[in-house]
C-alpha cells in the first residue's frame, strides 16, 4: 500500500474513532497537529510517513479520558496499523511517539527510574506540532474548554500553581484552568525541539501573556 493510501485510511479511522470527543481533543485538534507537523517536517530530515501517522494517531485514546490508562492509545494504534498492513518498524516508531509525546512524560516520576527516554527527530517534530496547538489563541480556547468539560474553576486566587509536580500529581490535578498556564502552557515555548517550532511558539507565547494580563485586570476590576 502506498503512503497516501495509508494516510487516507488513517484519517478516516481517526475521524470515526473521535466522533463526539471533548472539543480540545477531537478530530479538529488532530487535523491542526497534522498540518503543523507537515509544515515543520519540511525543514527536517524525517520519515514523512512516521510523522504523518504519529500526528494522526497521537491522541487516538488520550489517557485522561481512559482513567489514566496510557496503554489504550498505543494498542489501538497498533491494532489499526496492523489491520492495514503497515510495516512493523513504522508501527513501532509511531507507537513510541504516542507513548512519549505528552508534556507529562517530561515530568519526574514518583518512583525513580534509570530507563533512558525514547527520542527521535520524528518524535520531536510531532511533539512540537502538538505543543503549538496547546498555546496561543487555540491553546487558550482548548484549556478553558477542557476546564469546563471537567467542571473546574476558571481561577481561584487562593489556589497557587504547583510548579514542581510529578507526573502522577499532574495526572491527578483538579486545579483551576488559569493554573494550567503556569504549570504547562507558559513552559512550552522553551521546550520546543526544532528551530521552526520555536519561532512559531514565540508569538503564541506572547499572546498568552497578553491574555493573562487582560484576564487579571478584568478579574480585579481594573478595566
Amino acid at each position: 500500500m502506498i503512503n497516501s493510501d495509508i494516510i487516507a485510511q488513517t484519517k478516516v479511522f481517526v475521524k470515526k474513532t473521535l466522533e463526539g470527543a471533548e472539543g480540545g481533543h477531537d478530530w479538529f485538534h488532530i487535523e491542526r497537529v497534522y498540518n503543523n507537523t507537515m509544515l515543520l517536517a519540511k525543514d527536517e530530515a524525517v520519515n514523512q510517513l512516521v510523522v504523518a501517522l504519529g500526528a494522526l494517531l497521537h491522541d487516538i485514546a488520550d489517557a485522561k479520558f481512559y482513567n489514566g490508562d496510557e496503554t489504550v492509545g498505543p494498542k489501538m494504534a497498533t491494532d489499526f496499523l496492523r489491520s492495514i498492513q503497515v510495516d512493523e518498524k513504522i508501527i513501532d516508531h509511531v507507537v513510541k511517539i504516542i507513548e512519549n509525546i505528552s508534556f507529562k512524560s517530561s515530568l519526574k516520576v514518583d518512583d525513580a527510574t534509570t530507563a533512558k527516554p525514547f527520542t527521535s527527530l520524528e518524535l520531536q517534530v510531532v511533539q512540537d506540532a502538538d505543543r503549538l496547538d496547546a498555546i496561543g489563541a487555540i491553546g487558550i480556547a482548548r484549556a478553558f474548554n477542557y476546564g469546563g468539560f471537567k467542571n473546574r474553576e476558571m481561577y481561584n486566587p487562593e489556589i497557587a500553581p504547583n510548579l514542581n509536580m510529578t507526573k502522577e500529581e499532574y495526572k491527578k490535578s483538579t486545579a483551576p484552568t488559569i493554573n494550567h498556564f503556569y504549570e504547562k502552557l507558559l513552559l512550552l515555548k522553551d521546550k520546543m525541539n526544532t528551530k521552526s517550532g520555536a519561532k512559531l511558539a514565540e508569538q503564541r507565547h506572547l499572546y498568552m501573556i497578553a491574555f493573562l494580563e487582560q484576564f487579571y485586570n478584568e478579574w480585579n476590576g481594573k478595566l
